[in-house]
């Protein structure tokens, strides 16, 4: 699969093997080739972009379309031709090695589009932010030090008024919100600027390209909604489902601000409540709808299979008896991103049941592997609620001592006094 071509190999001969262009006519052309060369199945190595729009035509025409990836295909060093790499994916699926990759339906690869285009819009948006920073501390205006989020409340009403031409300190420190921690007298002591017109100018534009890149942002939210909420009005089952609302979940301003996501994400899933799982947050979900699907889990039939799949699996490497490595593979699956994340924010909480579990493989190989093993243990949490329709109940052995644990805990106490020869008072614990 090419920019400009296409080539197809029907056996290993030179005479099996066409070229095909990329224009609509092309493509239909190589599917009518195909159903004459009485062919069923056929390989794709997925190139970039590339293979979509041939994936779809090949499986209209009603061919079983296996998409591999570019790993899987490798040739043998020294022959690269685009010939002999088609000839190469023909052979290797006529003998049944290649397998294919894990590819949703036509509903959640639409919803898929708009969540990657939303967050485009915000890598782009943080970009403008960066260099807003940029100019604010060129201008000498040190917003960013009294300001935690330079776009918040506080941090627009004062740039927007540096931008309209307004350079007095004490009335740019007017407009601070009664819940920002610096006073007014330290913020105006930030704001005197040095007053170049250049950087104003620029400041300026970023700031109108970043509001521009907001209104974008809240349309491919309406979008998405609006999409979600059609997904789920078709099912009747679906639509009657209700969740508790859960205002102990932080909603984060990168998140989907207008829309009720716990609501649609505990309909789409058919009654689960991924939410209820700690660490897990609004993205996190968000990216498993558009990534996965309401169905896509249950082409993984083991736990196992998913996290392998995931990549959050030792890829353990055994050579004369011998383990030579056992790392996770490198991958940058969306999905994996996102649990590592929300592993990551486990890693900061207190006294639940995964908090624990981070805490105890952090102690035993430090925070990453941590975060790797902990990202893994939520794909089989995720994995088991979805596929088996269960809730959230986790394990309370971590979080209480039972009678037992308590009572060994107290003579230990009492034996390591006893050695110290002192009495408990000394010691601030009460004599019972």
């Amino acid at each position: 699969m090419g920019s400009r071509s296409h080539y197809a190999a029907v056996g290993q001969g030179a005479d099996q093997v066409r070229e095909f262009g990329v224009y609509e006519s092309d493509l239909q052309e190589m599917a009518a080739w195909l159903h004459a060369q009485h062919i069923t199945t056929v390989a794709m190595e997925s190139t970039s972009t590339y293979w979509q729009s041939q994936f779809t035509v090949l499986q209209q025409a009603g061919f079983d379309v296996l998409l591999c990836n570019g790993k899987l295909t490798k040739n043998i060093k020294g022959r690269k031709t685009d010939v002999q790499d088609c000839q190469w994916i023909q052979r290797l699926h006529s003998l049944g090695l290649l397998t294919g990759s894990f590819l949703p339906d036509q509903a959640t690869e639409e919803l898929r589009t708009y969540c990657r285009h939303r967050t485009s819009l915000l890598e782009t948006a943080a970009v403008t932010t960066q260099k807003m920073h940029k100019y604010l501390r060129l201008l000498n205006l040190r917003l960013d030090v009294v300001v935690r989020d330079v776009t918040g409340q506080t941090g627009m009403a004062i740039i927007e008024a540096v931008c309209q031409g307004e350079t007095d300190p004490e009335r740019l420190a007017c407009f601070r919100h009664g819940n920002c921690r610096k006073s007014a007298q330290e913020i105006a002591r930030a704001l005197h600027g040095n007053g170049r017109r250049d950087l104003l100018f620029a400041l300026t534009q970023e700031l109108e390209l970043y509001k521009v890149l907001q209104n974008k942002i809240a349309s491919c939210d309406a979008a998405i909604e609006q999409l979600l909420r059609e997904q789920v009005g078709v099912d009747e089952r679906k639509r009657e489902l209700k969740t508790d609302p859960k205002p102990y979940k932080r909603v984060n301003k990168n998140a989907p601000q207008q829309m009720d996501l716990n609501q649609l994400a505990f309909q789409y899933f058919g009654g689960v409540d991924l939410l209820q799982i700690e660490g897990v947050s609004h993205s996190t979900v968000l990216t498993l709808m558009s990534e996965l699907g309401a169905e896509g889990i249950r082409k993984f039939p083991t736990a196992k299979q998913f996290c392998n799949w995931l990549k959050l699996c030792p890829n353990t490497k055994v050579s004369g008896g011998r383990v030579l490595s056992s790392h996770i593979p490198k991958g940058s699956n969306r999905i994996k991103i996102a649990l590592r994340q929300a592993a990551n924010a486990i890693g900061n909480l207190k006294e639940t049941h995964l908090s624990d579990f981070f805490k105890r493989v952090g102690f035993r190989k430090g925070r990453q592997a941590a975060v790797s093993a902990t990202a893994r243990k939520l794909a089989v949490i995720i994995w088991k609620m979805l596929t088996q329709l269960m809730p959230y109940n986790p394990p309370s052995q971590y979080l209480f001592l039972d009678e037992k644990r308590k009572l060994k805990l107290v003579q230990r106490i009492k034996k390591n006094i006893a050695k110290l020869d002192l009495k408990p008072e000394e010691l601030g614990f009460a004599t019972a």
